[in-house]
């Protein structure tokens, strides 16, 4: 007889203790929590000194509670501009950086000033105090404000002439692959002003109006 018969003939005799049974006993499986790591607490921000709830000399207020033009009160003119304010007052020729409504306009005294809207609430004839400025200079001296001029220096007015129209634009809007079509009508309308006062005031006339 071979060996080899000889070795199969002795494993089907005594099974081989290495093969697993069909059906084995359930076994309980322990079911791990996956949150048993302690929670993670985050550091609380401190506010920065630049948005303080409560502010302080020290302090700056908040950037959400700032106004866009806030009204500040009057401060007292400093040496340089009691100094050279005479001067530029003398001297002829005035120009002015006027702010209307957010836009800067750089005008004279009888200059047209054409507004890219139409301003409400103003008729034909209108004269407006225009009290916001950045700059005001002559041909030598120059005024700059931060970031405006105090309005107690000069006195510029604008007289409203009237309102102007651009011509009916008419614009075709289509959408891919459909044979609709849509007409878009504007006609833009503007508000024309023309700088009919610009003054600049003496250092006597300044202190008496604070």
């Amino acid at each position: 007889m071979s060996r080899a018969l000889l070795r199969s003939v002795l494993e089907l005799r005594a099974p081989s203790s290495r093969i697993a049974p069909l059906f084995a006993p359930f076994r309980h499986i322990q079911h791990r929590s996956f949150n048993s790591t302690a929670p993670i607490v985050e550091p609380v921000a401190q506010p920065h000194v630049s948005n303080a709830p409560n502010p302080t000399d020290d302090q700056v207020r908040p950037l959400a509670f700032k106004k866009s033009h806030p009204v500040e009160p009057p401060t007292p003119i400093t040496d340089s501009v009691k100094t050279l304010l005479p001067l530029l007052a003398a001297q002829p020729g005035h120009y002015i950086t006027i702010h209307i409504h957010g836009f800067p306009y750089l005008v004279q005294e009888g200059d047209q000033i054409r507004l890219p809207f139409k301003m409400p609430g103003v008729l034909p004839g209108d004269v407006l105090r225009l009290n916001r400025a950045s700059i005001i200079g002559s041909r030598d001296y120059t005024l700059k404000g931060a970031p405006h001029v105090d309005e107690r220096v000069f006195e510029c007015r604008a007289t409203v002439l009237g309102t102007e129209s651009e011509p009916l634009r008419i614009k075709i809007k289509t959408k891919r692959r459909q044979r609709r079509k849509r007409q878009a009508k504007s006609k833009h309308r503007y508000t024309i002003l023309r700088i009919s006062e610009l003054n600049i005031k003496n250092l006597g006339e300044v202190e008496a109006s604070s």
